[in-house]
C-alpha cells in the first residue's frame, strides 16, 4: 500500500472501493446540504439518482495527488456511494516517460506548437497495453468514466459488450490546433471513437467532428470539503504563523498547481507594480500533482525569479495530508485581500471557484471557461496587463468594501452554478440517458447536452507561450 493524500493507495491502484472494502474517505451527509441548496435541488439529485440505482461505476485518472480531477473525485466518489450508487476509483500506473509524454499531448492540445512524436505515441501505447494486461478493470461495472488524455486509450483494450465508456475532458482543447494538426486529431479520434459520449467542461471545447454524443458538465467544489468549509480565526492565523507569514500586511495570493499555463509571471510582475505604491505582500502557494513532470522546473524558475524579495512567499504545499493540504490552501484564500490567476489557458479554474465562494473577489485572465466564472465588473474582473491589472489592484486594496460587495455576489454565483450536488446530478443525468438508450451514439452523432445554458461561444486569442 502506497501513502497518498492521507490515505492509502492500494497495489492494484485502487483509491476507494466498497468492493474491497477500503474507503478511505467521506463526504458530509447530504442532509448537511439542504441549508446550502434549498430542498428542491436536493430532491431532483435523489430523484436521478434512484433512476440509475443498480449501476456500478469505474472512475479512472492518472493520479490520486494534486490537481483538480482529483480534488473533484475525493467528494464524488463517497458522494455518489452515499446516494446508493457503488463507485470505485482508481488510478493507472506509468513511468516517468509516460507521464512526460503524456504532459506533453497535454500541452498540444493547449496549444503548444509541436507534434507528438512517434516514440512518445509507443510509450503512450506499451503504457496503456501494459495496464490492460495487469487487469486494471478487475470486475464488472456497468459505466467506466475515464478523465483526461492520460488514460483516453484503455477503451481500445478494454471495453466489453454492455458497457458504457464515457470520456471526461477538463482541458482547455485548442480546436484551431487540432483542425491544423492532422496526425494529432487521428491520435486522439483512434481512441476517442471507442467511448459512448465525452463530456466537456464548456461549449468551446467541444470537437463537433467526433460522431459521438456530447455533453456539457463544468467541473465543481465540494462546500462541506476541509478546502472549502468555513474557518475561525484562529485557525487561519495558525497557518499563517507556521509559514511566517504577518496577517497585518494585505495579501494577495495566487494558488494552484505550477504550472506554465498559469500565468504566475504575470501575477509576479502586476504585484512589484502594486508594490511600489501599497505595502503588501504575495503568496505563490500549491502542489506538484503526481501526473505532472514540468511542475517541478515551473517551481525551481519560480524560486528564481522571485528570491531577492522577503515579501513574495513562494510555498510549496506538501501533499503527503491531503486534509492539512487542503486546509492550509482554504486558509490562504480566506486570508487574502484578493486571489489572482492569470492563466494564458484554463480548462476551468477550480481555484478560481474556491475563491468565490469564499467571497473573495478574483482577477484572472478571460480565457478558456475562467468566463464562466467571472463576470468582469460584476463577480470579478479580467486580467489585463501588469500596469493596467496593477492600477485595479491599488484601488481595491483602497477600496475593501467594494472587494466584499463583489465577492459577495461571486460566493452566490458558484451557489447557484457549480456546487458539487447539482453538477452529480447532471452526471448522473447523462448515465442515464446513454444507459437507458435516450441517447444512442449510433443515431445521436451530432448531439450536444447540456443541463444549463453554459454556452460560451465567444472567440478565443491564440496565445503564444514559450516552454
Amino acid at each position: 500500500m502506497a501513502k497518498v493524500n492521507n490515505s492509502s493507495v492500494l497495489a492494484d491502484g485502487t483509491v476507494y472501493s466498497k468492493r474491497k472494502n477500503f474507503c478511505p474517505f467521506s463526504t458530509s451527509p447530504l442532509e448537511d446540504y439542504v441549508p446550502i441548496l434549498g430542498e428542491e435541488r436536493i430532491e431532483r439529485l435523489q430523484k436521478v439518482a434512484q433512476r440509475v440505482k443498480g449501476l456500478k461505476i469505474l472512475t479512472l485518472n492518472a493520479t490520486a495527488q494534486g490537481g483538480g480531477v482529483a480534488e473533484m473525485l475525493y467528494s464524488a466518489v463517497p458522494f455518489l456511494n452515499m446516494l446508493g450508487i457503488e463507485t470505485e476509483w482508481k488510478v493507472i500506473r506509468g513511468t516517468k516517460e509516460y507521464f512526460e509524454a503524456t504532459k506533453e499531448l497535454h500541452n498540444l492540445l493547449q496549444g503548444k506548437a509541436g507534434s507528438f512524436g512517434p516514440e512518445r505515441r509507443q510509450t503512450y501505447i506499451d503504457t496503456l497495453e501494459e495496464c490492460a494486461r495487469q487487469n486494471i478493470i478487475d470486475y464488472r461495472p456497468d459505466v467506466i468514466d475515464v478523465h483526461d488524455p492520460q488514460p483516453l486509450g484503455l477503451s481500445y483494450y478494454l471495453k466489453r459488450p454492455g458497457e458504457t465508456w464515457l470520456w471526461r475532458c477538463h482541458i482547455d482543447i485548442d480546436r484551431e490546433t487540432i483542425e491544423g494538426n492532422p496526425d494529432l486529431w487521428n491520435f486522439l479520434t483512434r481512441w476517442a471513437e471507442y467511448y459512448d459520449a465525452v463530456i466537456f467542461s464548456a461549449a468551446q471545447y467541444i470537437i463537433p467532428w467526433w460522431p459521438l454524443p456530447k455533453f456539457i458538465i463544468p467541473p465543481f467544489i465540494d462546500p462541506l470539503s476541509e478546502k472549502n468549509r468555513e474557518l475561525s480565526q484562529g485557525e487561519i492565523d495558525k497557518v499563517l504563523t507556521k509559514y511566517n507569514i504577518d496577517p497585518k500586511v494585505p495579501i494577495i495570493a495566487q494558488i494552484g498547481r505550477f504550472d506554465p499555463w498559469k500565468g504566475i509571471d504575470r501575477t509576479i510582475a502586476t504585484y512589484r507594480r502594486v508594490r511600489k505604491e501599497r505595502k503588501c505582500q504575495l503568496i505563490l502557494a500549491g502542489g506538484l500533482a503526481a501526473d505532472d513532470p514540468e511542475g517541478e522546473r515551473i517551481l525551481s524558475r519560480v524560486y528564481e525569479d522571485t528570491e531577492d524579495d522577503e515579501d513574495i512567499h513562494v510555498l510549496k504545499l506538501s501533499l503527503d495530508d491531503r486534509l492539512e493540504n487542503q486546509r492550509e490552501v482554504n486558509a490562504f484564500q480566506r486570508a487574502a485581500r484578493l486571489i489572482m490567476q492569470p492563466s494564458t489557458r484554463e480548462g476551468f479554474g477550480l481555484v478560481i471557484t474556491e475563491a468565490l465562494w469564499k467571497s473573495k473577489l478574483v482577477i484572472g485572465a478571460d480565457v478558456g471557461a475562467i468566463p464562466l466564472q467571472i463576470r468582469d465588473g460584476d463577480t470579478g474582473y479580467f486580467y489585463q496587463t501588469p500596469r493596467k491589472t496593477a492600477k485595479k489592484v491599488i484601488y481595491l486594496l483602497e477600496k475593501p468594501k467594494v472587494a466584499e460587495a463583489m465577492g459577495r455576489r461571486g460566493r452566490e454565483y458558484v451557489k447557484q452554478r457549480f456546487l458539487l450536488p447539482d453538477r452529480i446530478a447532471d452526471y448522473l443525468m447523462t448515465i442515464n440517458m446513454i444507459a437507458s438508450g435516450a441517447v444512442n451514439r449510433k443515431v445521436c452523432t451530432e448531439c450536444i447536452i447540456s443541463f444549463s445554458p453554459w454556452f460560451d461561444l465567444k472567440k478565443r486569442k491564440r496565445v503564444r507561450l514559450y516552454f
